[in-house]
């Protein structure tokens, strides 16, 4: 194994943004059975130490792979677009104002303990990424990375407010 390789080529998977999730799963099960520190419980140092390594990294890589926006971000890191998550946090007026929209709805429904309306607005967020990581796909595709880089920061936007709603709802039912 080469510590080099990207992460689709560990897997033996041809890099894209539409992955066959249980394929990954079956790939990174077969490494891990191969390089799993137990199986080298008694080598010796160095080969303990080579399959720490290799089952880390073979982690680090499949827990990139698995999700959507870390795939994509690692897929526009290879292509050598920098999505600018810190540097960069301008983003069109209207995108701003349906955040804002979006978090007063999840702010009044909290304060007011509206369960239901959380799991609504959930439903509601978790449909719009649904659509927006399909039309990820497409610009990845289509090879319009410029535009692709423009939906991952969207997105990180929308996966952070599905992350208050979660936690919204979470804390309604302590």
């Amino acid at each position: 194994m080469d510590f080099r390789a990207d992460h689709f080529s560990l897997f033996g998977l041809n890099p894209g943004f539409r992955l066959d999730l249980s394929d990954l799963d079956s790939r990174y099960r077969d490494i891990q059975a191969q390089v799993h520190p137990d199986r080298f419980a008694n080598a010796g140092d160095a080969d303990r130490r080579l399959s720490m390594q290799w089952a880390t990294h073979a982690n680090e890589a499949y827990q990139t792979l698995k999700k959507p926006l870390e795939r994509a971000k690692y897929m526009l890191h290879l292509a050598g677009h920098d999505i600018q998550a810190e540097s960069n946090t301008a983003m069109p007026t209207d995108f701003l104002m349906e955040q804002m929209e979006w978090r007063e709805a999840v702010m009044e429904a909290r304060d007011g303990g509206d369960h239901h309306e959380l799991e609504r607005l959930h439903n509601r967020l978790r449909g719009d990424i649904n659509s927006r990581y399909q039309e990820l796909g497409e610009l990845f595709e289509l090879g319009e990375l410029a535009l692709a880089t423009d939906r991952v920061r969207r997105l990180m936007f929308l996966e952070k407010l599905l992350y208050e709603i979660d936690d919204a709802l979470a804390s309604l039912e302590e």
